[in-house]
């Protein structure tokens, strides 16, 4: 079946286990994430440091057979919305991330309810650009299946 991008952003992701989170200006929100049982479904929770909240629903539909290259849509919801959704059964996993932008570079660092700092690079359309020197990389786990969200939720 042919995937449509009409409404979806392309999400061309690399990810890295990392040994820490690097020093630079850092953002934080506290994100929960429910992975609706038997679907592509995602229902996003997003805490801001000043308390703004983010709550969507996102089909995330792979455009290859690496985690790494994915078709994401979007659609925000309202509190009335959000209730009415959650009650769907779902694994649910909740995570800090801390984006870190530092000489020019944004990157995501997750840190997992475990500890385990997993950095995000999205380089969208562009040429993946050279890791930053200043992200203290473990392993390089792009296309890892364990290490997507929807797997580390189980």
């Amino acid at each position: 079946m042919a995937v449509s991008l009409k409404y979806a952003v392309v999400e061309r992701e690399r990810r890295f286990l990392v040994r820490s989170i690097p020093p630079g200006d850092v953002t934080r929100r506290q994100i929960l994430d429910r992975y609706v049982i038997g679907t592509r479904l995602r229902l996003r929770e997003v805490r801001e440091e000043d308390g703004a909240v983010t709550r969507k629903l996102t089909q995330k539909i792979r455009l290859t057979n690496d985690p790494s290259e994915i078709a994401c849509t979007n659609m925000y919801l309202d509190d009335a919305e959000w209730r009415l959704l959650q009650a769907m059964p779902a694994r649910v996993v909740a995570k800090t991330r801390h984006v870190v932008t530092r000489d020019g570079v944004t990157v995501a660092v997750d840190e997992w309810e475990d500890g385990t700092l997993l950095a995000e690079i999205d380089d969208g359309d562009a040429t993946p650009a050279q890791v930053p020197e200043w992200l203290d990389v473990i392993e390089d786990v792009s296309s890892a299946e364990q290490w997507t969200g929807a797997a580390l939720a189980r």
